[in-house]
């Protein structure tokens, strides 16, 4: 059986949720981002548990088509910048249409339609919070972390993040704000 949990965006939410399972007794056989295969089907009295207990937690389980449609875009996207750094050979449609397996203009229209934003503006808004994650590191260069985003540019970045937060991405990283939003927030 297959579990879709909603606001399963990171490898410490697969940790917290693998283990809540662990304590009801359910063995867990894979754990993706916003997806768990369990080893067997839970009855109505189970899967109300679980769901409780999922949303003490922040997560919440999915029943319906359209909203699995949504977690699942939106756990690519968080996956593609925050674990594989933007590597991206094809298209960001093409991409999501090959792993949601539906045409990119109906899951356009339907992640537009459910959260009021586009696909294309969840994804620069991930993309931002990354930047700043990594400019709060100070680690690399903005340079670099264009480089590692896939930005065409430093001045692409630049653009971008002034035009998101209101704020240059020097002037942030010199005022240190903790401005920076959990993934299930953006």
């Amino acid at each position: 059986m297959i579990l879709y949990i909603k606001n399963m965006v990171c490898n410490r939410c697969k940790m917290v949720v693998k283990a809540e399972l662990e304590k009801l007794g359910i063995t867990a056989l894979n754990i993706e981002l916003g997806e768990v295969t369990i080893e067997k089907d839970l009855d109505a009295s189970e899967k109300a548990q679980l769901d409780l207990v999922l949303k003490e937690l922040g997560f919440e389980l999915i029943d319906d088509k359209k909203s699995r449609y949504i977690e699942k875009i939106k756990s690519l996207i968080i996956e593609l910048i925050h674990e594989q750094n933007n590597d991206l050979k094809i298209t960001l449609s093409d991409y999501l249409s090959q792993n949601v397996y539906h045409d990119y203009f109906y899951l356009s229209n339907l992640f537009s339609e459910i959260e009021g934003t586009t696909i294309e503006k969840y994804f620069i808004a991930q993309k931002i919070e990354r930047v700043k994650e990594l400019l709060a590191y100070k680690e690399l260069s903005l340079g670099e972390i264009a480089f590692q985003l896939n930005y065409s540019s430093v001045a692409h970045l630049s653009n971008q993040f002034k035009k998101v937060t209101g704020l240059s991405p020097s002037h942030f990283k010199n005022i240190r704000l903790g401005g920076r939003k959990s993934l299930d927030e953006v």
